[in-house]
C-alpha cells in the first residue's frame, strides 16, 4: 500500500524533472506519464455557439462516443499515475448515453466535469451529487435569455439555471464533497451582468469564475471582446488581433496533460480542436508507448525549437502577460 501511495509524486517528479530539463536540453526525452488527462467521451453537442469549433460547424473531424471498453483502457493504464482527469474536450458529455457509466468507472480519479447544464435534471442533479465527481463545471454566459442565447445559440438560461439550483440542492440533501462551480465565458454582451452572475453563484453555493473568450473567426473580434482589458486573450497590433501571449517555446501541457478524443487518438493539449495533430491511437498501442514515441518526441522538439510556427499555439493561453493572468 506504501508503494502505491509513492507511484503518483514519484511519478510528477520525473514528469516535472525532464520538463525542467527541457530548457536546457532540446532532446525533448520524456520520464513517466501525465499527472492530469482530459478524455472527450464525446464531440456531439446540442448548442451551436459560433466561436467553439464543434457549435461553429468548423470541425472537419468524425463525430461520435467513446467505446466504454476504451474508456477503461485509458483508466487501467493512466490511474496509478494521475491527479486528475477531466471528462470533456469538445462537445457536451452528458449527451453520451452510457454517461453514468463513464463516472462509476472515474470515481477513484480526482475527476472534472464541464457541461454546459441542459441535462441537469433532478434525476442527473442527484446522479451526479453522489457519484464520486470532484467539481463540476456549469457554463452561464449570460443572466437573461437575450444575453445568454447570443452566444449559446439554441440554449435556454432558466433551464440551465433550473439545473444548477436542483444540483446544488442534491448537494445538500446528500452532504456531498462535489464541488459546483459557475463559469461566466465574459464577453463584450455579457459583460455588465457579472454583478449578476456573482450574486446568483452565491444563492446556489457555488463559487463563479470568470474566463477569457477564445475567438476562432477572424471577423469576429469587435463583435465579442469585452471593454475591460483583463478579460481579453487579445490585442489590437496594426490591424490584426493578436494573442496576449509571449508564445514561449516551451509548453507544460506537452509533459503532463494531454487529450484523448472520443475514438482513441492522442493529440498533444486543448488547443488541437479538430485533432490536427495525432500522435498515437491507443486502439493499436498502449498510451505509455505514444506517451514516450517518436511523434511525440518529434512534437515536442517542434515546441522547443520554434512554437510561434505550430498553428494551434497561435491561439493558447500559455504565456499570456499580466493584462489577462492577474
Amino acid at each position: 500500500m506504501m508503494v502505491k501511495s509513492l507511484i503518483r509524486p514519484a511519478n510528477l517528479a520525473a514528469a516535472g524533472f525532464t520538463f525542467l530539463r527541457s530548457f536546457l536540453d532540446p532532446r525533448a526525452e520524456m520520464r513517466g506519464m501525465p499527472v492530469t488527462v482530459s478524455v472527450e467521451i464525446t464531440n456531439h453537442c446540442n448548442l451551436r455557439c459560433p466561436e467553439c469549433f464543434s457549435g461553429s460547424g468548423r470541425m472537419t473531424r468524425n463525430r461520435g462516443y467513446m467505446d466504454i471498453l476504451l474508456f477503461e483502457k485509458i483508466v487501467g493504464e493512466l490511474k496509478p499515475y494521475l491527479y486528475k482527469m477531466s471528462l470533456n474536450f469538445q462537445g457536451e458529455s452528458m449527451l453520451h448515453p452510457e454517461f453514468p457509466l463513464f463516472l462509476e468507472k472515474s470515481r477513484d480519479i480526482s475527476t472534472i466535469l464541464a457541461t454546459n447544464g441542459h441535462f441537469l435534471s433532478p434525476l442527473n442533479a442527484e446522479m451526479l451529487a453522489l457519484s464520486g465527481l470532484n467539481k463540476l463545471i456549469v457554463s452561464l454566459d449570460g443572466m437573461d435569455q437575450d444575453i445568454y442565447s447570443a452566444y449559446r445559440i439554441n440554449g435556454d438560461v432558466n433551464v440551465v439555471m433550473d439545473g444548477i439550483r436542483k444540483v446544488s440542492e442534491a448537494i445538500r440533501k446528500n452532504s456531498s464533497s462535489l464541488k459546483l462551480i459557475i463559469q461566466f465565458l465574459v464577453n463584450r454582451l455579457n459583460e455588465h451582468q457579472i454583478p449578476l452572475a456573482r450574486r446568483f453563484a452565491k444563492e446556489v453555493n457555488a463559487s463563479v469564475r470568470f474566463k477569457s473568450m477564445q475567438i476562432i473567426n477572424e471577423g469576429a473580434f469587435e463583435k465579442w471582446l469585452p471593454s475591460e482589458s483583463r478579460f481579453r486573450r487579445y490585442e489590437l497590433q496594426g490591424d490584426n488581433y493578436s494573442i496576449l501571449s509571449r508564445l514561449p517555446d516551451n509548453c507544460a501541457r506537452m509533459w503532463f496533460n494531454p487529450v484523448i478524443t472520443w475514438d482513441g487518438k492522442v493529440i498533444p493539449c486543448c488547443f488541437d480542436k479538430d485533432a490536427g495533430h495525432i500522435l498515437g491511437d491507443i486502439n493499436q498501442e498502449s498510451f505509455r508507448k505514444v506517451w514516450t514515441g517518436e511523434r511525440y518526441a518529434m512534437f515536442r522538439k517542434g515546441i522547443l525549437n520554434g512554437r510561434k510556427i505550430t498553428e494551434i499555439c497561435r491561439n493558447c493561453t500559455s504565456g499570456l502577460s499580466w493584462k489577462i493572468s492577474r
